[in-house]
């Protein structure tokens, strides 16, 4: 898949947009912001191609907080116009979900111009959406172009700044996960993209004491490693190379929020949090020898699938049905395949221990959250931590994916 789109991260975003724009013989845009980043960005961006003469549609999302489900979607597509336009995302993660959908649905395209260096999905071709109260990621579409002001990002709330942090620090647990999935489970595997998504982490790791700054050095660096994570995304085709258990059980947490109606918790601050409790597993997976492993093994019974479900539906509720499809193929193991499973562990568990080498300790996770002034447990997120072992134990079953959680479960590790 092409990778190669514009990018533009500097001070002059806004005439280097309407450069592109006028080079692409562009004229007519639905621009999509929200209450926050309209005054922020949006309106600079409006007048600005007002200006120049182009036909601008503005929408401005109500309500202080905006989730990526049916009734924001249905607010942009209400207000669109019947002429072709392309779409203008003026915003950070959630604005650029919608607007990706809906652009692409609309058969048009978008521009991506970030407000806030908060998540790694703005060049990535899929749409984490909520719909009917599940979370799940869409095909959509990449940007066209990306172009990012570093005045407004390095002023973006801090918050936002150490969430899109967070994001880049669960690519540690995700490229382990990625490759275990591979190992044991057949999942599609790409070293190429991993190694780009790894070089993209390290970017940021490289910069966290000048991320916690938010200086523009560092905020160029952080930036820049998000959009390389999207686009590694987009290079293989789907979210595997970004996420994995880390970001299962942010998507687990954040469905039960909004189930119960409490407020919404930053995406990036979940998974930096998650990715310091699913290191922890990875932790204990080094202290064990294969002889130990195999003794586990001899012990692990196939799970009984009736209970299974009856776990899915304590852990989802409402969702459960859902829950239980996307689950069928460990669901429906046999015996013969779940002892086939268990010998490929065994055999390869010289393979899954430099795996797990790859992670960080748990305290390494923490020191780097902390040079950039991020969450790192669950209290400073606003949770429990019997909610944050919930979604250790039910986040798992989200994806038909293999995770170090499925692994943890197989051996027994808690």
């Amino acid at each position: 898949m092409e990778t190669n789109l514009p990018i533009y991260i500097g001070k002059d975003a806004i005439p280097n947009l309407i450069q592109y724009c006028e080079n692409q013989h562009l004229g007519r845009f639905t621009l999509v912001a929200d209450q926050n980043t309209y005054p922020v960005l949006g309106k600079a961006v409006e007048d600005a191609f007002r200006a120049h003469g182009f036909d601008v549609n503005t929408v401005i999302l109500s309500g202080q907080e905006i989730i990526a489900d049916e009734h924001t979607i249905m607010q942009v597509l209400v207000r669109a116009s019947k002429e072709e336009r392309v779409y203008l995302a003026v915003g950070s993660g959630t604005i650029t979900d919608i607007v990706r959908f809906v652009s692409h649905r609309a058969r048009t395209s978008f521009i991506s111009v970030p407000t806030a260096p908060s998540v790694d999905g703005f060049t990535s071709p899929g749409a984490p959406l909520v719909i009917a109260r599940l979370k799940q990621t869409i095909p959509a579409q990449p940007p066209a172009a990306v172009f990012a002001d570093l005045a407004t990002l390095s002023a973006a709330p801090h918050p936002l700044i150490a969430a899109g942090f967070g994001d880049m620090l669960g690519k540690y647990t995700s490229l382990a996960d990625w490759k275990l999935g591979q190992l044991l489970w057949g999942e599609p595997h790409s070293e190429h993209v991993a190694q780009r998504t790894r070089q993209a982490l390290q970017v940021c790791v490289d910069h966290a004491q000048e991320i916690g700054k938010a200086s523009e050095e560092g905020i160029h660096g952080l930036m820049n490693g998000l959009l390389e994570s999207g686009l590694c995304m987009l290079e293989f085709g789907n979210s595997r190379p970004a996420a994995g258990a880390e970001h299962y059980l942010s998507h687990y947490l954040e469905m039960k929020l909004l189930r119960e109606n409490r407020p919404a918790i930053l995406h990036g601050a979940k998974v930096g949090v998650a990715c310091i409790l699913v290191a922890r597993y990875y932790e204990q997976i080094r202290l064990l020898t294969r002889q130990q492993i195999a003794e586990r093994l001899k012990a692990a019974a196939l799970p009984d699938r009736a209970q299974e479900i009856q776990r899915i539906k304590a852990g989802y509720g409402p969702i459960a049905e859902q829950i239980v499809a996307e689950q069928a193929p460990f669901l429906e193991m046999s015996q013969h395949s779940y002892g086939l499973l268990k010998q490929r562990i065994i055999d390869h568990w010289a393979d899954i221990l430099e795996i797990a080498s790859t992670v960080p300790t748990s305290q390494e996770l923490v020191d780097l959250t902390r040079k950039v002034g991020g969450p790192v447990n669950a209290k400073m997120i606003g949770l429990g931590e019997d909610e944050m072992a919930l979604g250790l134990e039910y986040s798992h079953y989200l994806r038909n994916r293999f995770t170090i959680l499925k692994l943890s479960r197989i051996v027994d590790i808690r």
